[in-house]
Formats: structure tokens, C-alpha cells, sequence
């Protein structure tokens, strides 16, 4: 995890403008930062935050090596296959993962740069002597990316909306900050003046789409037995993601994907013999179904086990920082990040813990939202899949990097592996909704009678994150309620949809959230939150809280 920045085609007279605003992200990468600017493309800045991860010696950025000297890289990423494309017959210069990209540029062409990727990524290449820009995103956007192009012709992007949003002075033309699509690249040409020119989008991959990289577990091992394969793939989506050079552990919710997660990377962990004992987070407040069940998961995998008991007043006092944080004024979506951003706060106040695992994307995939249980068939639960996953970086996968990077640590999340959602995907449609009233029932199936997890853990019904930090008496959604009320009155909400047309708040808490989001990001909201997030085909529901389904009251 690390905050790229990068402007074409400003002003040469904007430097205190250029620094003010690239700061913004500079809890993306606190262990150095670096502003680059080459006469020999005019008015261009390439700026880097870095959280050092693999090889803390070479891995600044912009990363220049000697073979491609007129070749200047951001990432933001990890890419778990560089180590295995030495097939091309790459030479390193450092031990930074992210270098392969160089070389695939240099030797592939830039249409093949991100297909034969396996990893997470958000970056800018810059070939001066091409005269070429490359921007490109890993294909579920886990690795944020933000863009900014001009109609006259000056580009801009960034790892957060923040760090673009107060460079208006600056541009001319017409103009807007957008999300930068996940699975796509973009190259530009470079014009005399510095101003850029469009030339290429591609859309390089569709979620559930088979990669074209050799994977690490080849195709021709799997064999028939569904279960074993399931098993397979996501034990090495796990082990993959353990390179670091700093400390690991994970978060730990006691539901079924974070202890998914958290039993595979103590096993791998201890099989490659790391120097220290995987420690686990989990969050609550008093009475939270969350805190219990994580401690018994702890126990049964042997983590080293953290604890962080909130209050109401937790919650009052970060509410408006995670908004801002977050970028977005999505109700479910702030809700599940505040939990997720003091946990964050806390790993970073009182541990060496910088590598995050977490469970984020099993839901999408796997079907595990309780409303899957009224898709009208299979054919459409699979395309409810889909949906998620392809808008999964404008919710959930939002959550977990914003809500993670704002205090400098660097997140995992295995169940997005592009190998395990290809396969995954590809098994008959009927086999993956949910079974006898249990959601993700093929996926406990696979790890069923492994003891890898307790039974009653393996088999736990599906608890929304920003709920079950809470407890069964007392919701998020009415903690939140209490706090907004005062500071919404009734005429502002009355009002609403006339000040706010686009996704128009109808409560008080969505009316304060976009209150907030507004003073941030004035004039953004059509460009970076197209919809509320919504469970579908549940009638008379217009909160997103699991809480109101009535499958949950059933649960309770």
C-alpha cells in the first residue's frame, strides 16, 4: 500500500499548489515521499508516498533502473507472479515486485502489461522517450486509483480523490475527478505543449473471466472433486499473498471468511517458519456477537488475540473523519467502516502489525448477503455476483483501503484472487446459492470436516459487519440515529431532494453523511457514487441493514 500521484500538462508555476495537494495522501506512504520533475517531458510531476513492504533499500519510486533508463514507474501494488515470469528471462535491479512491470512494457508491449499480471495494482508508467503514458488497475479495483482529465487535455491521477480535488486553479477546460475502472488501461500520447492525448481504453478483464497468466496452481492439477478444488485454489490464494518484509496479521470478525483467512495464514505462516506469532483484531462493543466468536477462533488457531472494546463515544467522535477518509457518503458503506477504521487505529497505535489479511469479497462471490436467498433463480444469483464484483471498489473494497491506509497499513484480501473467482464462478450456478437457509453453503461444504475451524464457526450465520460490532439489542444504525438526530432538522431533510438530486438522502443519517461529504468533495458525488448500495429483491425495505430482512429476524 503506498500513494501514487501524478500531474501532466500543469503549469510550471504550480509547485505549492503540486506539494499542498499531494500531501493529502501522505498516510498512504510514511516512510518516505519523493516529487519528481524531468524538463524532457514539460510540465509533468510524478509523486510517491511510500509504506516500504518488499525491500526497503531499492523500492523508492519512481522506480528508473538502468536497463530502461527513459522509463519512470508508479505502483501501488503486489504482484505475486513476478518471481514466476522469469520465463521471459527478466533480470532484476531490485527486489521490488512491481519492477516486472517495466520489463513487460519493455518486452510485451503496453496491451499486455496488466493481462499478465497476478496481483493487485494501481500505476502510471511514463516512457519519455515514446513520448507515451500507461495508467492501469488490477481487475476488482483493490488498488485504488483515482483520474482527472481535462477537455484541453491535462491529465491527472491520484490513490485518493482528496490529493486531486483542490488542483482546480490549475486546469482549464472541462473536468471532473472520477474512479479509474478496475480491469482496464489507458494509454496516452504526449504532445509538444505537455498536454496528453487519449489514444487506447481496453477493458482487459471481466470479473469471473479466466486470467491468461500461468497461475500458481496449474489448470491441469484440479481434478473433478469440487470440494478439494475449492480447498486448493484459496490455500494458495492465502499462501501467495505472505511476501512482506514487515509484520503480518489479520482481522478477525469470528464470522466465516476472517476466520477463513486467519486459520490458512497461521498455517502457512508457521510453515515458513516466520520470526513471529500472526496476530488477530477484533472490535466490539460490550455484548458484540463479533468479540465472542473471534475469541474462540483465536483460541482454536492460536493467534496472538487483540481485543478492542468501543463506545458510542468512539463513534461520535470518528464518524466525520471516516467520511472523509472513506470519500463516499454511502450509508451501508460508512457504517461497516467505522469498526474497520478504529481497528485500523488501533493495530497502528500499539503494534508492528503492517500487512493486513482480511475477508473482504467472499459476499460478493460467494453469495453470503442474506438476500441472495430470494434471487428468483440461479441465473440470477450468478449475475448478482457479477454485479457486486464488478462495483465492488466503489463499496466494500472502498471500505477496506480507506479504512486501512489511513493509518498506513496494507491490506490483503484472498477470496479476490483472480484465480480462486475464475474458478469459483465457472461451477454450476445452482451449487453456489445458498442451501437449507444457509448462505455460502458451498463454500463451508469445501472446508467442511477439515477442522481447520470449529463447526459452530464454520457453519455461523451471516452477521453484517456493522452489526455485529455492536450487539443484537442495539444496532449501528440506531447508535448512529441517536447521534445524527440533532444535527439534522426536519426542513434540511424536507429539502433534500431539491439541494441534492442526485442519490437524494431520505433519512437524517444519510442527509448528515452527505452533508459531510459535501464540505469535502463538493460537486463529486455523481462522478464517484452512482447508487446507495441496496439488497435486491427484498420488498419494503429502504435500509440496508441486514437488520430489516426478514430472514435476519428469523436468524435472531
Amino acid at each position: 500500500m503506498c500513494g501514487l500521484w501524478a500531474l501532466f500538462g500543469l503549469n510550471a508555476n504550480s509547485l505549492a499548489c503540486v506539494c499542498e495537494n499531494f500531501s493529502k495522501i501522505s498516510h498512504r506512504g510514511p516512510d518516505a515521499f519523493k516529487i519528481e520533475y524531468d524538463c524532457r517531458v514539460k510540465n509533468a510531476y510524478l509523486g510517491f508516498h511510500r509504506l516500504s513492504i518488499v525491500d526497503s533499500l531499492c523500492g523508492m519510486q519512481p522506480i528508473r533502473i538502468y536497463k530502461y533508463p527513459l522509463l519512470f514507474l508508479l505502483c501501488n501494488g503486489e504482484i505475486y507472479n513476478y518471481l514466476r515470469v522469469d520465463e521471459f528471462g527478466f533480470e532484476y535491479s531490485t527486489r521490488c515486485d512491481v519492477e516486472v512491470l517495466m520489463h513487460l512494457y519493455a518486452t510485451k508491449g503496453p496491451s499486455n502489461v496488466c493481462k499478465l499480471l497476478d496481483g493487485v495494482f494501481a500505476f502510471c508508467l511514463l516512457d519519455i522517450e515514446k513520448k507515451k503514458i500507461l495508467i492501469g488497475r488490477d481487475p476488482y479495483g483493490v488498488r485504488p486509483l483515482f483520474r482527472l482529465f481535462t477537455s484541453s487535455g491535462q491529465l491527472a491521477v491520484s490513490s485518493e480523490c482528496k490529493a486531486l480535488t483542490g488542483i482546480a486553479d490549475l486546469l482549464t477546460g472541462d473536468h471532473y475527478v472520477e474512479p479509474f475502472p478496475p480491469g482496464t488501461f489507458e494509454e496516452y500520447d504526449i504532445l509538444e505543449d505537455g498536454l496528453v492525448k487519449l489514444v487506447r481504453r481496453e477493458r482487459y478483464h471481466e470479473p469471473g473471466q479466466k486470467p491468461i497468466f500461468k497461475p500458481l496452481v496449474p489448470w491441469s492439477a484440479l481434478g473433478s472433486n469440487v470440494h478439494e478444488n475449492i480447498r486448493t485454489l484459496f490455500s494458495a490464494a492465502v499462501e501467495k499473498r505472505l511476501m512482506a518484509d514487515r509484520q503480518i496479521g489479520c482481522l478477525l470478525s469470528g464470522g466465516l471468511d476472517s476466520s477463513l483467512v486467519a486459520a490458512l495464514l497461521v498455517k502457512y505462516a508457521k510453515q515458513q517458519d516466520l520470526p513471529y506469532k500472526i496476530q488477530s483484531f477484533s472490535i466490539g462493543m460490550e455484548g458484540s456477537p463479533d468479540i465472542v466468536a473471534a475469541r474462540q477462533v483465536a483460541d482454536y488457531i492460536g493467534t496472538d488475540h487483540h481485543e478492542i472494546i468501543i463506545t458510542q463515544k468512539d463513534i461520535t467522535e470518528v464518524l466525520d473523519k471516516v467520511i472523509y477518509q472513506l470519500e463516499t457518503f454511502d450509508i451501508t458503506t460508512v457504517r461497516a467502516s467505522i469498526g474497520m477504521y478504529l481497528i485500523s487505529r488501533y493495530i497502528k497505535q500499539n503494534t508492528e502489525t503492517t500487512v493486513i489479511f482480511s475477508g473482504e469479497g467472499a459476499d460478493e462471490l460467494a453469495q453470503g448477503y442474506i438476500y441472495f436467498r430470494d434471487a428468483p433463480s440461479a441465473y440470477d444469483g450468478h449475475n448478482e455476483s457479477l454485479r457486486l464484483l464488478k462495483d465492488i471498489y466503489l463499496y466494500d473494497g472502498l471500505r477496506a483501503d480507506r479504512t486501512t491506509s489511513a493509518f498506513s497499513l496494507e491490506l490483503r484480501v484472498p477470496f479476490l484472487d483472480l484465480q480462486f473467482t475464475h474458478y469459483y464462478l465457472s461451477l454450476d450456478s445452482e451449487s453456489r446459492q445458498p442451501s437449507n437457509g444457509v448462505e455460502k453453503h458451498l463454500l463451508r461444504s469445501a472446508f467442511d470436516g477439515t477442522s481447520l475451524l470449529p463447526d459452530n464457526i464454520l457453519w455461523r450465520s451471516k452477521e453484517a459487519f456493522s452489526d455485529g460490532v455492536t450487539s443484537v439489542k442495539k444496532s449501528l444504525f440506531q447508535i448512529i440515529d441517536e447521534i445524527v438526530t440533532d444535527r439534522v432538522s426536519q426542513k434540511d431533510l424536507d429539502a433534500a431532494h431539491q439541494e441534492y438530486p442526485h442519490c437524494s438522502p431520505k433519512t437524517k443519517e444519510a442527509y448528515y453523511y452527505r452533508k459531510i461529504f459535501e464540505s469535502h468533495y463538493q460537486g463529486c458525488a455523481e462522478h464517484l457514487i452512482p447508487y446507495y448500495w441496496m439488497p435486491q429483491w427484498v420488498k419494503g425495505v429502504t435500509d440496508p441493514s441486514a437488520r430489516f430482512i426478514p430472514h435476519y429476524e428469523k436468524k435472531n
